[in-house]
């Protein structure tokens, strides 16, 4: 029995050391989202879940006012700290490309997740890409537009800068048949300018049939708008995301459609992988596709509970 109770003590002791060790892990998540971004929030939310139920440790920075050099530089002071892994976005290749390279080259793991795309991911080395097919989350939500008759539309794109957005767009526009052009518009991420360029636009093409917005971003401001203005009825609204505003929009039937890249998944998967590959050397063969999935008025109470938290 002294033996039995003595080895039992001893795994006790084994599994206690093993479980305090993984405390000490320290990941960097970094996006390129400004703190005003309420997206963010979401990834953040589900990846400190999966850092709390792995005991791990996840710091989160991002540029305050989403200005990629900024982000860059925090790629480079991140790497520069020896984390055991960084978890980040590629908005933009040509900026933060290299510090990321950098971050591989110099030993420490990455996973990309969010904006990218598994051919950037393989570029820079990292371990997996999770994130959403840009193109054909657009496809999918022009293709709900176009089984309701539209022909036309405005792209409004909060982060021009960034060529993902672009695939966004293009994907609505094959949808439905016809060329981007002029219909998307760079609308910056005021939202007093947000409004004020996309109603110029309208005023402009008074044949328009659908608003595209590219998030909470865009669309929070243009749902009060488009409401002040009393055309909620007028136009085909969808959007990416979601928010409070836009669940709001899709119940009373201003938003018809809300793609949803599930970005629980990206958050809490990322430091799920990283953590896994850490601790025991496992990793999945194949890049994660977190979306897309589409929300309307009919399959919105199931997300209603978590929206704006974890979806």
């Amino acid at each position: 029995m002294r033996k039995l109770l003595a080895a039992a003590i001893g795994v006790c002791g084994l599994l206690l050391a093993q479980t305090a060790s993984y405390a000490t892990e320290r990941l960097v998540f970094i996006g390129h989202w400004p703190v005003s971004d309420p997206f963010f929030n979401v990834i953040r939310n589900s990846a400190q879940l999966a850092a709390d139920q792995m005991k791990v440790k996840v710091e989160f920075q991002n540029p305050p006012s989403g200005d990629l050099s900024q982000m860059a530089r925090i790629i480079q002071q991140a790497a520069a700290s020896k984390p055991d892994g960084i978890i980040s976005t590629i908005p933009d290749m040509s900026v933060v490309g290299d510090p990321l390279k950098n971050a591989v080259a110099s030993g420490i793991p990455v996973v990309i997740v969010n904006s990218g795309s598994p051919e950037l991911a393989k570029e820079i080395g990292a371990l997996i890409y999770i994130g959403q097919a840009e193109y054909d989350a657009g496809k999918a939500a022009g293709e709900k537009a176009k089984a309701a008759g539209v022909k036309s539309f405005v792209c409004v794109n909060h982060f021009y800068q960034q060529t993902v957005s672009h695939e966004r767009c293009k994907g609505f526009a094959d949808a439905l048949g016809v060329p981007v052009g002029d219909q998307e518009i760079d609308s910056g991420t005021d939202p007093n300018t947000i409004v004020t360029r996309t109603a110029a636009f309208l005023k402009a093409h008074p044949k328009t049939e659908a608003i595209l917005t590219l998030g909470p971003t865009g669309a929070d401001p243009l749902i009060g708008w488009v409401r002040d203005q009393g055309a909620a009825g007028k136009y085909f609204f969808a959007t990416f995301d979601l928010s409070k505003d836009i669940v709001d929009a899709l119940k009373d039937g201003t938003v018809k459609v809300a793609v949803d890249q599930q970005p629980f998944i990206q958050g809490y998967g990322a430091v799920e992988v990283l953590t896994n590959y850490l601790r025991y050397g496992v990793l999945q063969a194949n890049d994660i596709h977190s979306g897309p999935g589409l929300i309307t008025k009919e399959n919105l109470p199931q997300v209603l509970a978590l929206a704006g938290k974890y979806r």
